[in-house]
């Protein structure tokens, strides 16, 4: 279930006096949590959805905005193997094909207008709520825009960015590449629950920065939403580098390509899927965003069908009822507490392991009673050896306790991608300190 949302969601099925359920995700950084969340919230008691979405870059805030108003565009306009198509490319991949491009330039015309008009950005997109990021930043979210929707493509080289840092990396390993992409793909992501990820898309991605080809086509066009900025030092002295700092070792197939409720696409023979990770995220992508639009669960086509939605009967989802989306000054991250409207708020808290660091007992204050903390965990992550993953359990188990919330199950370094944890309360918390102590 997405987000861990189980346990939070039984317990307000018996609660009539909770009309809302408030979600803060700290470090999301590609919308999956958000975006499934929605995609299935008619699976589940009907109530309000408030999100709330702080990220370490505007970049990634940017992003967040495209995936959402892909998700939400008109089937007359889109069909739903196009659009999958196009967010798989736009999500995964460093060469997009010239139309996805086409697409992202036309679309960052709206997004331009929609940080500039806030009357504009309500009429279009009434469930998003951008009040709270200052002038400065939305002076920055509108610099990004206008940085996509630029054609050129020189000015993103990022199949030379991938390969400077591929290089960097591997170091001496560089000339025996293939062998170091075998060892991670079979001896470490294989060996945590990937087996999935397929030989030949996982080398490629590793090679080039390409993960999904899905229909033929030419993928030349540098995807430039992977850009951001880094400070970085140079000869004189310390800058802000645009480039591509993201991730060149774990790969885009973990979000949405190694587990499915279609569990026909799970089978095996002689030991081996016979649907890759590319296979199983195509399906997901597609599920999510029909079940967006037609309120229902998605199911495999018949052989006499052709997966078309054409002449389906879909709801005006430009229209997301009872969601509304709050985008956060990442500031904010150290004085939530400080904002009274955030006081005893939040019946869910998710913190990306790059965000953890920031998680302290102030969080407990804007957390609401019986709230759920999840915190992912550095499961999937390539470059960090076992004994690293493991400790890092523990560090979260240790940093969560802190701010006052208590595991709900053991925590398994290889099992687990992410632990989950629910609010003490305050005569809970003391009763554990007087038992403790005796």
């Amino acid at each position: 279930m997405s987000l861990g949302l189980h346990t939070t969601l039984q317990h307000l099925s018996t609660c009539d006096d909770i009309p809302e359920l408030n979600i803060l995700l700290v470090g999301c950084g590609d919308g999956r949590h958000l975006l499934k969340t929605i995609c299935q919230a008619r699976r589940w008691p009907q109530r309000r959805l408030n999100f709330y979405i702080i990220e370490s870059d505007l970049e990634l805030l940017a992003r967040q905005l495209l995936f959402l108003t892909l998700a939400l565009e008109n089937p007359e306009q889109m069909g739903l193997q196009e659009k999958c198509e196009m967010f798989l490319e736009m999500f995964g991949n460093s060469m997009v094909r010239s139309k996805t491009a086409a697409y992202l330039q036309d679309q960052c015309a709206l997004f331009i207008k929609c940080v500039t008009d806030p009357e504009y950005q309500q009429s279009v997109l009434p469930f998003l709520n951008m009040t709270s990021l200052k002038f400065k930043e939305k002076d920055e979210l509108e610099y990004i825009f206008k940085f996509w929707q630029t054609p050129e493509p020189k000015l993103f080289p990022i199949d030379r960015y991938w390969d400077v840092k591929n290089r960097q990396f591997l170091g001496k390993r560089y000339d025996s590449r293939r062998g170091a992409y075998d060892w991670d793909l079979n001896m470490k992501l294989h060996d945590r629950g990937a087996a999935m990820i397929a030989a030949t898309d996982y080398n490629r991605w590793r090679e080039k920065g390409v993960a999904f080809m899905i229909r033929e086509g030419i993928y030349d066009v540098p995807n430039k939403t992977l850009a951001s900025h880094m400070t970085v030092t140079h000869r004189c002295g310390k800058v802000r580098a645009r480039g591509y700092w993201g991730d060149i070792t774990t790969s885009p197939y973990i979000a949405y390509g190694i587990e499915t409720e279609e569990k026909g696409l799970l089978k095996s023979a002689n030991g081996v899927y016979t649907k890759t990770a590319q296979n199983l995220s195509q399906y997901n992508i597609t599920s999510m965003f029909h079940e967006l639009v037609a309120g229902q669960k998605y199911s495999l086509p018949t052989p006499n069908e052709n997966g078309s939605e054409e002449g389906a009967n879909f709801l005006d989802y430009h229209k997301l009822d009872n969601v509304v989306i709050h985008l956060l000054p990442l500031s904010w991250v150290h004085d939530l507490h400080h904002r009274s409207k955030f006081l005893k708020l939040f019946n869910i808290i998710y913190f990306s392991c790059s965000m953890v660091h920031h998680l302290t007992p102030d969080y407990k204050l804007i957390s609401a009673r019986k709230a759920t903390l999840i915190l992912e965990l550095t499961k999937f992550m390539v470059d960090l050896h076992v004994d690293k993953i493991k400790s890092y359990v523990t560090i979260v188990a240790k940093v969560a306790k802190e701010a006052g919330f208590a595991a709900t199950e053991n925590i398994d370094w290889k099992r687990d991608h992410i632990a989950t944890f629910e609010r003490l309360d305050d005569g809970e918390e003391d009763q554990k300190r007087i038992v403790k102590g005796l």
